[in-house]
């Protein structure tokens, strides 16, 4: 634990992890207001279009998917919803089926660029360990570009009836699972 801190403190220029991950704010997110419905001004993501810069692959009006910008894998994509919804910490067991949505939507462009299901990562930065405070899903299809980049991903299963063990990443299928019986996702294991 005392090297994860200290990776997060150069990272972030922050040393109280502890607080950070038990508020589920990240640096970027501290300053902003917090909203959970409609779009917030100041969150780049409530703008993601292909007029904003954006690698826009697919929408409806629901959610929007658009290419990493520093991808880590093969393929990399973001799936997010187009309101603003602040993080996977913020989710409830109501929010269950929208991150089965997003997963569906990440599996179909998976499906379309012709990754095998066997090689793919589908899931979610658990706060702080994150860059944007808005609800974003990584659809990856591998092989990763480094194994550095990998351990961004890192998965970690659960044990003791756990669902997923400590890890900053959690894959879709824990986090629908943990939301499904009540509960929150977090770094630590739920």
């Amino acid at each position: 634990m005392k090297f994860i801190k200290s990776l997060y403190a150069s990272y972030f220029g922050r040393g109280n992890l502890n607080a950070d991950i038990e508020s589920g704010h990240t640096p970027l997110s501290l300053a902003s207001p917090f909203e959970t419905q409609g779009k917030q001004s100041n969150c780049i993501f409530c703008g993601a279009s292909k007029a904003n810069g954006f690698n826009v692959v697919w929408e409806d009006e629901s959610y929007t998917v658009f290419t990493d910008r520093d991808p880590a894998a093969a393929h990399h994509l973001l799936v997010i919803p187009k309101r603003h919804v602040d993080n996977i910490k913020s989710l409830t067991a109501q929010d269950a089926d929208m991150v089965s949505e997003m997963a569906a939507i990440g599996h179909r462009i998976l499906d379309e660029l012709k990754a095998p299901p066997a090689s793919r990562r589908l899931g979610f930065h658990i706060p702080p360990f994150f860059s944007v405070n808005h609800l974003h899903m990584h659809a990856q299809g591998l092989p990763y570009r480094s194994a550095v980049r990998a351990l961004k991903y890192y998965v970690s299963a659960g044990s003791r009836g756990h669902d997923k063990g400590f890890s900053w990443f959690c894959e879709v299928g824990q986090a629908v699972h943990i939301l499904e019986n009540g509960g929150k996702v977090g770094v630590f294991p739920s």
